[in-house]
């Protein structure tokens, strides 16, 4: 069966981040499976969330790369909201970033499995571009 793996940026346990992805206090990572199932794998701590950014400017490239590393297991970033290295995230890494337009987690997850297919799709695009 095909499966995703997700990750939520989170504030707390029920709501996802208003800050940017790489702000999150935590993530929720979860494998949401085709026929509409989710479960939840790991709370994982983010260990660059008070990393120094360059100059105190947001999008700092090593604070992509941090955040790149430390999720290199999962499919797709689930975020209320990125910050500037979102293009970065889009461009220059194999994750495909899904913007859930609620902080909201049970919502939020609703919508992740709604959109299963256009995410398995865009998830082996990005497979095949970075093998």
């Amino acid at each position: 069966m095909r499966k995703l793996r997700v990750a939520f940026g989170m504030e707390n346990e029920g709501k996802l981040s208003d800050a940017h992805y790489g702000d999150s206090e935590f993530f929720l990572i979860y494998e949401i499976l085709e026929d509409g199932t989710a479960k939840l794998l790991e709370k994982r701590p983010n260990r660059v969330k008070d990393m120094e950014e360059h100059d105190g400017e947001h999008g700092d490239p090593r604070k992509f790369r941090a955040i790149i590393e430390q999720l290199k297991d999962v499919d797709v970033l689930a975020a209320f909201r990125m910050g500037p290295n979102f293009l970065r995230i889009r461009d220059q890494s194999n994750k495909v970033v899904f913007f859930t337009s609620t902080r909201d987690l049970n919502l939020a997850l609703q919508r992740v499995i709604e959109s299963f297919e256009e995410l398995w799709k865009q998830v082996e695009e990005k497979k095949s571009k970075h093998a």
